[in-house]
C-alpha cells in the first residue's frame, strides 16, 4: 500500500511538473484601440472590407498597418467615417478599457463641418464664398470643437488611465503656387483651406497637451506630398465621380505618412 501511495504521489508530481512547464497561451503584449473618423479608416485608399459599410474600414490604413507590424498586441478598430466627437464618445469609447495600453485618436473635422466647407469650395464660383466658409469653420473650431475635444480627451483618459494616447492631426491639403496651376481651386481658396487645417492643428495640439497626450502633427509629415506638390502626392485630389474619396490620405499617405510618424513615436 505504501509503495502504491508513493507511486501515485510520483505520478501526480510528474503531471503537475508537466502542467507548470508546458507553455500556456501567451498573454497579449498590450491592447491598441484606434478611435477616429474618415481619416482613420479607408476613405481615400479605395480599398474596403465592405464598400457598403458606413464606417468605411479597410486594410491599408495606418492603424491596421501598425497592428500588422505588432501582432502580439490586441487590436480593436473602433474608428468610423463621419463621426464627430460626440459620436466617438457614444459609439467608439466603449472599446477603450482599463487594460488598453495605446490609443490613437483622430477626430474633430466633422465637428466643424470641414466636409461641407470643402464641398462648397469645390462647387462655388466665387472665391469669397469658399473663404467665408473656411472662416466659419475656424470660428467653430475655436468656439465648439475646442471644448468638445477637452471633454472627449478627458473621457478617453478616464477609460484608459495608463494608456499612451496619441492625438493624430490632419494635414494641410495644398502646396500653394504648386504644380496645379490655375486648374481647380484658386490659390486664395487653397490658402484658406490650409489655414483652416492650421487652426484645427493648433487647437488639437493645445487640448492634447493639457490632457497629457502626445500630438502627432501631420502637417510637416505631409507638406512635401500635398495636392499640387511636385513629389509623390499622399492625398486624394478632387474626384468628381466620387466626392467622398476626395481630400483624404491615399494608401501611400497612410503607409509612408501616418504609419511612419506613428511608429517613430511608439516604436
Amino acid at each position: 500500500m505504501r509503495s502504491l501511495r508513493a507511486l501515485l504521489i510520483s505520478v501526480l508530481t510528474a503531471a503537475l511538473t508537466v502542467l507548470v512547464l508546458t507553455p500556456t497561451a501567451q498573454a497579449a503584449d498590450g491592447k491598441y484601440v484606434a478611435l477616429g473618423d474618415s481619416y482613420t479608416v479607408a476613405v481615400g485608399t479605395e480599398t474596403y472590407d465592405d464598400p457598403d459599410d458606413a464606417c468605411r474600414r479597410g486594410p491599408l490604413t495606418y492603424p491596421r498597418l501598425w497592428a500588422d507590424a505588432h501582432p502580439s498586441v490586441d487590436f480593436v478598430e473602433a474608428a468610423c467615417s463621419g463621426h464627430t466627437t460626440a459620436e466617438l464618445v457614444e459609439h467608439q469609447l466603449g472599446a477603450v478599457t482599463p487594460d488598453t495600453t495605446l490609443v490613437t485618436l483622430q477626430i474633430g473635422g466633422n465637428d466643424v463641418g470641414f466636409v461641407d466647407v470643402l464641398t462648397n469650395c469645390i462647387l462655388t464660383i466665387d472665391d469669397q464664398d469658399c473663404l467665408n466658409g473656411a472662416a466659419l469653420a475656424q470660428q467653430a473650431a475655436r468656439e465648439v470643437l475646442s471644448p468638445a475635444l477637452a471633454q472627449t480627451y478627458a473621457a478617453v483618459r478616464a477609460a484608459a488611465p495608463n494608456a499612451q494616447v496619441i492625438v493624430v492631426g490632419y494635414p494641410r491639403l495644398y502646396t500653394i503656387e504648386g504644380s496645379c496651376g490655375i486648374l481647380g481651386l484658386s490659390d486664395r481658396e487653397r490658402t484658406a483651406l490650409n489655414g483652416a487645417a492650421d487652426t484645427l492643428a493648433e487647437i488639437m495640439a493645445a487640448r492634447a497637451a493639457e490632457a497629457g497626450f502626445t500630438f502627432l502633427d501631420a502637417r510637416p509629415v505631409f507638406d512635401p506630398h500635398t495636392i499640387c506638390s511636385d513629389g509623390p502626392v499622399w492625398l486624394t485630389s478632387l474626384e468628381w465621380s466620387n466626392l467622398r474619396e476626395s481630400y483624404h490620405p491615399n494608401a501611400a499617405g497612410h503607409r509612408e505618412g501616418y504609419l511612419a510618424a506613428l511608429t517613430a513615436i511608439t516604436g
